[in-house]
């Protein structure tokens, strides 16, 4: 069976991979998901969900940094990567040692062809598509409660030391955009790093998020941020929810809701 990931590169797979190891989080739920637990030999040690699986799973690394000893050893068929994920010099090496498909996620609709594609090579095209109505169902009953919602001026940040945030071509992005969050850095590509001080105080912004993930921004960061964004509510939020695909996409939507309805409650619509 010829396979073209998302970054159209093309292999060839004369089985079904039996021996799966998954170098991106999101995309490890997402196989679990699917009904591919058993098949699953190797995870990184971000890949927290579900929460006993770095227990049943060898841990080849990190994201960015990965110990390819250890994947060699484990003698897979398929390894699962992601252009922003992972690096180039990563997908390299593992391309050394087997077939490696590379996603790369912008949208729902890539998230969507992420899953038929794993349906497709997993021969669980059944569970995928079971998965995709799922979204669907949920993306439309979120666009409805959309309707009585006001847009806000939003900030989303993603990192401190340097201070980062989320901008223009990223899956966040979409998700703030989808939300109805105008995304004051929209106008910076990726995730721009900017300085915070008496001379970027910026008393348009409505609305700051301050993302569990990469950087566990917490409670004790509102007050740090609010004197550079005195008018904004500041608030934390599960940043899972905005920047996994696949099958997380079925709870990120509910939570959407709520979050837009403790909105309601604090900031005038």
């Amino acid at each position: 069976m010829k396979i073209v990931d998302q970054l159209y590169r093309t292999f060839n797979l004369k089985e079904t991979p039996k021996r799966i190891i998954s170098l991106v989080p999101s995309q490890t739920e997402l196989l679990v998901d699917l009904g591919l637990e058993d098949s699953i030999v190797g995870v990184t040690k971000f890949c927290v969900h579900p929460v006993y699986l770095r227990k049943n799973k060898a841990i080849v690394g990190g994201t960015k940094q990965i110990h390819i000893d250890k994947i060699k050893a484990l003698n897979p068929d398929i390894i699962l990567c992601n252009k922003e994920e992972n690096t180039k010099k990563i997908v390299e090496a593992c391309e050394a040692i087997c077939n490696v498909h590379v996603s790369d996620i912008f949208n729902i609709e890539d998230s969507i062809e992420l899953i038929n594609q794993y349906g497709s090579i997993f021969n669980k095209e059944k569970n995928a598509y079971s998965i995709v109505n799922k979204i669907k169902k949920e993306i439309s009953g979120f666009n409805e409660f959309l309707i009585k919602t006001q847009a806000f001026k939003t900030a989303y940040f993603i990192w401190k030391k340097p201070w980062m945030v989320a901008g223009n071509n990223t899956f966040i992005n979409y998700l703030l955009q989808l939300n109805k969050f105008e995304n004051v850095f929209q106008n910076k590509e990726r995730y721009p790093e900017i300085e915070l001080s008496k001379d970027t105080i910026n008393k348009d912004v409505e609305l700051v998020l301050l993302s569990s993930e990469p950087f566990p921004f917490t409670e004790t960061h509102v007050e740090e941020v609010k004197m550079y964004y005195p008018k904004a509510k500041i608030i934390t939020v599960d940043g899972e929810m905005f920047s996994w695909y696949g099958s997380r996409l079925i709870k990120a939507f509910e939570y959407f809701k709520s979050l837009h309805s403790s909105l309601q409650s604090i900031l005038p619509y």
